[in-house]
């Protein structure tokens, strides 16, 4: 397999930091690494044409993740941001075999939900196919030897994120019969294991009440970002002026600049990755 050979000799400190996600819920990520590094320029892309990931086959799942990486590559993306739980899971290592730039992605808050938790039990809401996930499992049995790990697939919060029905009646019903159940466990920490489910963190809190914390892993990846693009030469200059896109394969780009702008809290324009796609089925061999 050839693999895309750009390396920082051909990356300006002005090229784009990437994101790619399933759909719009990668957004909590960008958020997160736009303040983090406010300097630099982003491009992201929503599949939301493919999404939901989560019930997905793998093979499926890794063909995506690998053209969604594939876009942001071509369009001189010097890092790509691996905002989706599920494909990270599923398609990381692939990624990182073929693609020669910076692949930084996500891992579900486990670990700092364990050494948070005070009741020994903790609630993971995330993707069926991330729960199931050998990553899950090893994080589960590195960090979870004196706590219950209660893993919660959450079938229908993608969905009703990309539809941008985060305050329908179907939303909080489906908070309910997954949330319900881990709290009745005592769980005392819940962790958002599905970008899309920052999104619903305020309907969670009504009806989780004040005393459960609940966590996500953006600003931790954001960080991450910062450490991988910071120690190399391509670090944008600060006092620079940011230029940020956004890219959907959704069929309506109404409907994902309408979500979009909804979920960033400002008006934002999304323009169809189908139409604009930049080539990258040219692929150049490694650098020995």
């Amino acid at each position: 397999m050839k693999t895309t050979n750009l390396t920082s000799s051909i990356l300006s400190p002005s090229a784009p930091i990437g994101i790619f996600d399933s759909g719009v819920g990668g957004l909590s990520v960008y958020q997160a690494v736009r303040h983090a590094l406010p300097a630099e320029d982003i491009i992201y892309i929503a599949d939301s044409g493919h999404a939901p990931y989560g019930d997905r086959s793998s093979d499926f799942i890794t063909e995506r993740a690998v053209a969604m990486t594939g876009f942001l590559v071509a369009a001189g993306a010097k890092a790509v941001v691996v905002a989706c739980n599920t494909a990270t899971v599923i398609a990381v290592e692939q990624l990182r075999r073929q693609f020669s730039i910076p692949i930084i992605a996500l891992e579900p808050a486990i670990k700092p939900a364990i050494e948070h938790s005070r009741s020994g039990a903790i609630g993971v809401l995330a993707t069926r196919k991330t729960i199931e996930s050998p990553a899950v499992e090893r994080l589960c049995r590195t960090h979870g030897a004196n706590t219950r790990v209660l893993l919660q697939p959450c079938p229908g919060f993608v969905e009703q994120v990309e539809r941008g029905e985060m305050e329908h009646p179907k939303t909080y019903e489906l908070i309910r019969r997954y949330v319900e159940p881990l709290l009745a466990s005592g769980a005392d920490t819940l962790v958002l294991g599905c970008t899309h489910y920052v999104y619903l963190a305020r309907q969670i809190r009504a009806i989780v009440g004040p005393d459960v914390t609940i966590l996500d892993s953006s600003a931790a990846v954001a960080r991450q970002v910062g450490r991988r693009i910071g120690s190399s030469s391509v670090a944008a200059s600060d006092g620079r002026s940011i230029e940020d896109q956004f890219f959907t394969t959704a069929a309506s780009t109404d409907h994902a600049r309408t979500v979009m702008s909804t979920l960033l809290g400002r008006a934002v324009d999304v323009r169809s990755a189908q139409s604009t796609s930049p080539d990258w089925s040219c692929t150049h061999e490694a650098v020995p």
